[in-house]
């Protein structure tokens, strides 16, 4: 064996171990935050009992009163407005840049998204509170214009460059053979994108819209700006209301390590982490099938 072949070999066992320790360094940060997090949250039902937490409205920790089921249904709430809104628009662009505009746009318009994924959250969090709540208190004609119609605007704009990329990058893969085909057919091209396009490349735009989903359910400062941030119920669109991750970290500065109040907010950061790890595994379930 030639000393060129020794050093070859080294390198690779190097870099073998090298990518070996990285992934055990981050299963192993994995593991102490879902660890910690998680000893901590449980701690929450030595005081207060499973159905109260999960299926009460009342959160009134100075009462020793700690139902989390209003800032869970806003939650949801305020996540299925987010994805109504930003899903048909995100899917639009995506097909407009794939399939309808002509090269010159798509050099403009794919660049401009990537642009707006890498703003920080709190950038739009400052537009939504000076130009978006004005506009919403106006129209609603009562109260501050914050809430989850706010809200859900803001994550609109956020997720949006996401869902729109990957979908866009979705359907461009979809082999040339199908148009044509389609095309040979008889069918006209919105019958050709909507009826061989789109199914072709349906696994992919679901893991963009998993994916948007999944930022839309943990993003803090953004809605902390526009929610109201006030722990009720959300009654209208344009009433103030707070979401788990509002409710953290409103809250989480506050309160004494030892206490319940501590407990059942990292209990609503441990559902969180929980949530956005069933929708990750989600995505690699309809990853594996696209690939099938």
């Amino acid at each position: 064996m030639t000393a060129g072949n020794k050093r070859a070999r080294l390198m690779d066992r190097l870099f073998k171990n090298y990518f070996l320790f990285s992934i055990l360094a981050l299963c192993l940060v994995l593991a102490m935050v879902v660890f910690f997090i998680g000893r901590t949250a449980i701690l929450t039902f030595g005081e207060v009992s499973l159905a109260e937490f999960f299926f009460s409205l009342n959160w009134t920790p100075e009462e020793d009163q700690f139902g989390a089921a209003l800032f869970i249904i806003n939650t949801l709430s305020l996540t299925a407005l987010t994805m109504v809104i930003a899903v048909p628009i995100s899917v639009g662009m995506a097909i407009l840049m794939a399939e309808i505009s002509p090269n010159w746009l798509k050099k403009i318009i794919r660049p401009l998204l990537d642009l707006l994924v890498g703003i920080p959250s709190i950038v739009y969090g400052y537009l939504g509170l000076t130009v978006l709540l004005p506009f919403l208190r106006e129209l609603s004609g009562e109260g501050l214009g914050d809430g989850l119609l706010a809200a859900a605007l803001v994550l609109t704009i956020m997720i949006l460059p996401t869902i729109s990329r990957i979908s866009d990058d979705a359907i461009s893969a979809v082999p040339k053979k199908y148009r044509d085909a389609s095309y040979a057919l008889g069918s006209t091209r919105l019958q050709t994108i909507f009826k061989a396009v789109l199914p072709a490349a349906g696994r992919g735009i679901v893991a963009a819209i998993i994916l948007g989903m999944t930022r839309a359910i943990g993003e803090t400062m953004a809605v902390v700006m526009v929610i109201g941030n006030t722990p009720q119920l959300a009654k209208s669109l344009f009433a103030p209301a707070s979401v788990l991750t509002s409710n953290i970290v409103m809250q989480i500065s506050n309160v004494e390590f030892e206490s319940t109040w501590n407990y059942s907010l990292h209990m609503m950061a441990f559902l969180l982490l929980l949530i956005s790890f069933a929708l990750i595994l989600l995505i690699r379930y309809v990853g594996r099938k696209r690939e099938v």
